[in-house]
């Protein structure tokens, strides 16, 4: 494959390293040097809305969202545009039923909030779930821009992921939370660069957006109001909607990774503001790459580069796209190389900044407060939290090579997030909205919608999926690449005209699901088992110590555990408990320090049918 990488391009690229891990050793040696826990991990709870915002965006669509979402939009149509939707739907829900309860909280770790509301075995489920979720994602976000590197510069794979892994390993290491705010708003500007450079480029050799729109239409690609009720269509308004939506909401609303950058701000609504801020930018992020990949279509509509054998997969089509439209263009490969591999480093950054996060809390904190019959002093984590990060790091640098092997980027990094994310958001959505939900009956619930997401998520055989029409008609632009354009030999290719496709329903009915819905059936079997079982075993009595009494008599919840619409709820039946002659005090609790209400046993007999 030919590089068009010119010294302007890697003037820029290493500029955008050095300006990136110039902020990150700025931020190691400002301030209070990171001694503390809350400084490294919460960037001392004092940043403004805006990084904040655009790091939220940073964090999950970053380089996957550069090379996925254009390669979708190139590949199937632009069908996927209908997942902004979800965004907007899910963004209050997020903002004003989870975030006040673990800003109420204020710990580190999102995660705590399941000890305090189940035990400390739901607490550790939960995160080594997480952990596996962060792990699996972070494998893909090195590999996608290894992808562009190999296609724009001619560099192998697995070099780009060892430098990629390296470099994102040594800044996530040395820069604490505040860094990796800060370099997300610089990181996010050059995604945007990226991306507009491609339109422009595009346009002006299409002679306008006009001719763009035009061959899109010509080819298909412009498909937007896909209504089907059938859920093994791979995209439609429903799936991308209801789908979207609760993925949304597994990363947004009780993800580590994002409840640990709201809590950098001062207070909540300043966290409200943030995560409404991000939906725009996001959402423009999204359409301007869906454009990105109409554009790239109208370059290529009579030569796909897949096709023609100038690529291995589709992924790298973005790339590829660079080297023959802006090759002669000194520094905008490296301006677009830039962009992607600025995305990757921001994900990666906060993933690692995350897992550490939680490996301190959850794991490394209580193993020290049980060896030494004490508490980790505060001045002494943020070494560990580092060594961590550091671990980590490698740890993303093994599962990249892996990721090789998980098709699509975008389609892969949503199976996982669906998978994991849909389980881990029943297991809060139990906590916040239910009384009867208990430790037993939730583990149990997570351990089955765990065990059928990987199922449906994984499983084999699937059948292929059904791409758009590609031509080759005419390739006489790229003449210069014809030497290398791939052929079967000729009984390869008499073998492969006698296999006869099979019918998607010959393939088990689970596999054909689309992978949108895989988050909602992972939440829905895991709340319905979890409940469910909960229920049980408190109807045999086996249920268990309860958590969310303040107190041994069963006198008094603590409210701060549940979703402020529940939370109200349970304070209006204290006051008409009172009102109708109960003989309760309705003052708080002497010990209540989280904002508890004292409910009568009469009170919870009376209302036992409740949640």
């Amino acid at each position: 494959m030919s590089s068009s990488f010119g010294v302007w391009d890697y003037v820029v690229f290493i500029a955008m390293l050095i300006v990136s891990a110039g902020i990150g050793v700025y931020y190691r040696f400002s301030g209070g040097k990171q001694k503390t826990t809350t400084e490294y991990l919460l960037a001392d709870r004092n940043m403004s809305i805006w990084p904040v915002s655009f790091s939220l965006m940073a964090s999950f669509m970053s380089a996957v969202t550069l090379l996925g979402v254009s390669n979708e939009n190139y590949q199937f149509g632009t069908q996927f545009v209908a997942i902004n939707l979800s965004y907007g739907l899910a963004t209050p829900i997020a903002a004003y039923l989870f975030l006040p309860v673990f800003f109420r909280l204020q710990a580190c770790s999102a995660y705590e909030y399941l000890e305090k509301r189940f035990g400390k075995a739901t607490r550790l489920a939960a995160s080594m779930a997480y952990t596996l979720q962060m792990i699996l994602y972070m494998g893909i976000a090195v590999y996608a821009p290894a992808l562009a590197l190999e296609a724009v510069t001619g560099l192998d794979q697995a070099y780009s992921i060892l430098v990629i892994g390296g470099i994102c390993t040594f800044y996530s290491t040395i820069g604490g939370m505040k860094a990796v705010l800060f370099t997300d708003v610089f990181q996010s500007v050059l995604m945007f660069a990226a991306i507009y450079a491609v339109i422009i480029c595009a346009a002006v050799k299409a002679g306008g957006i006009g001719p763009i729109w035009d061959a899109a239409s010509e080819g298909g690609r412009l498909e937007i109001w896909n209504f089907s009720p059938d859920p093994t269509t791979r995209h439609t308004w429903w799936s991308l909607t209801i789908g979207g939506m609760f993925t949304y909401l597994s990363l947004y609303a009780v993800n580590q990774t994002q409840v640990q950058r709201l809590k950098t701000v001062k207070d909540l609504k300043s966290a409200q503001q943030a995560l409404w801020l991000n939906w725009p930018i996001l959402s423009l992020l999204s359409f301007s790459t869906s454009f990105s990949g109409l554009a790239i279509y109208y370059f290529y509509r009579t030569c796909d580069p897949l096709r023609q054998g100038r690529i291995t997969v589709r992924d790298q089509t973005m790339p590829l796209f660079v080297v023959d439209a802006m090759g002669d263009l000194p520094g905008l490969p490296g301006l677009f190389v830039s962009g992607i591999f600025s995305a990757s480093l921001s994900t990666v950054s906060a993933a690692l900044n995350s897992l550490a996060a939680v490996t301190l809390e959850d794991y490394l904190k209580p193993l020290y407060q049980k060896l030494k019959k004490k508490p980790l002093p505060d001045l002494q984590s943020s070494f560990p939290s580092k060594v961590m990060a550091f671990v980590y790091g490698l740890i993303c640098i093994a599962v990249s090579f892996v990721a090789q092997n998980m098709g699509g980027v975008l389609q892969a990094s949503l199976t996982i997030f669906g998978v994991v994310g849909g389980p881990l958001f029943a297991l809060f959505s139990l906590g916040m909205f239910t009384k009867r939900a208990n430790q037993r009956g939730v583990i149990t619930g997570l351990l089955v919608g765990l065990g059928f997401s990987l199922w449906i998520g994984f499983g084999q055989p699937r059948p292929p999926l059904k791409t758009l029409n590609f031509s080759v008609e005419d390739c006489s632009e790229f003449g210069g690449y014809n030497e290398t354009t791939r052929q079967l030999p000729l009984a390869m290719a008499q073998r492969v005209s006698e296999v006869v496709p099979r019918d998607d329903s010959d393939y088990f009915y689970m596999y054909r699901l689309s992978y949108m819905w895989f988050s909602v059936l992972g939440y829905l079997v895991t709340f319905t088992v979890g409940y469910g079982t909960s229920l049980v075993l408190r109807w045999r009595g086996a249920h268990g110590a309860e958590c969310i009494y303040l107190d041994e008599q069963h006198l008094y919840l603590n409210t701060e555990l549940f979703s402020p619409p529940i939370a109200r709820r349970m304070k209006k039946r204290m006051a008409a408990f009172i009102e109708n002659g109960g003989d309760i005090d309705a003052t708080r609790h002497p010990h209540d320090n989280n904002g508890g209400v004292g409910i009568a046993a009469a009170a919870e007999k009376q209302n036992a049918s409740s949640f």
